[in-house]
């Protein structure tokens, strides 16, 4: 039984992008646009030029972010507050799932490698505003992004969580292999799984695999 695999966990941390919203949202396509400007406007380059960049950095630092940071030493606040001015009155609140994160014991938390601005913004549309014991976003792991160990480890240093009792969701295979490393249940949410050793869960539905463990796993307390 799944529920099983999760009796010891009483931290949950979800990432946002594509995790706590469908991909058919399609709101990092709004954010790519606007990276891609950015990187435009600020190197001086065309705009293909720009793209080019943007995902070369994603690919080989882990956010276009950290690339730009590394590569051309640039200020990380204008660019999260202008990459992160997206449309997003078509997000639909889900209280199904917000149902099922609350029936979770212990801590909730989010952590992307968006701005915790953002994230909030992005959790008030879906409707899971006020639900989180904290919302964590690359600023607050020094602007290392997920994959590295070493943000996963700012970050929940900051929070005082446990990792060997912790679970951790993630749209992206490759965040998942630090939490692994620690001593995470990690969960790939993914239209399409990635089988690898780090991965001990995939699901295409969220809200149905919460469902399960809400449902089947009795109450628990959480540890002193």
């Amino acid at each position: 039984m799944v529920a099983d695999a999760f009796s010891h966990v009483f931290a949950w941390v979800f990432d946002l992008d594509n995790t706590l919203y469908p991909p058919e949202a399609r709101l990092f396509d709004q954010i790519e646009v606007r990276m891609t400007a950015w990187v435009s406007e600020t190197l001086g380059v065309t705009e293909p030029e720009a793209d080019r960049l943007r995902s070369h950095y994603w690919a080989k630092y882990g956010t276009t972010l950290a690339g730009l940071m590394e590569e051309h030493g640039v200020d990380p606040a204008p660019y999260l507050t202008h990459v992160h001015e997206i449309d997003m009155s078509h997000l639909e609140q889900d209280t199904e799932l917000r149902a099922h994160i609350t029936d979770l014991p212990g801590r909730r938390i989010v952590y992307t490698n968006g701005s915790e601005p953002y994230a909030r913004r992005v959790l008030a549309a879906r409707g899971l505003g006020g639900l989180f014991d904290a919302v964590y976003g690359v600023e607050h792991a020094d602007f290392r992004p997920k994959p590295e160990r070493a943000a996963f480890e700012t970050v929940f240093a900051a929070d005082g969580l446990d990792a060997t009792v912790a679970a951790m969701f993630e749209d992206d295979a490759r965040n998942l292999t630090a939490p692994h490393a620690m001593g995470m249940r990690t969960v790939h949410v993914a239209p399409v799984a990635t089988p690898a050793d780090h991965i001990h869960h995939h699901t295409d539905d969220l809200t149905g695999f919460l469902s399960d463990l809400t449902r089947l796993s009795p109450p628990k307390r959480r540890p002193a």
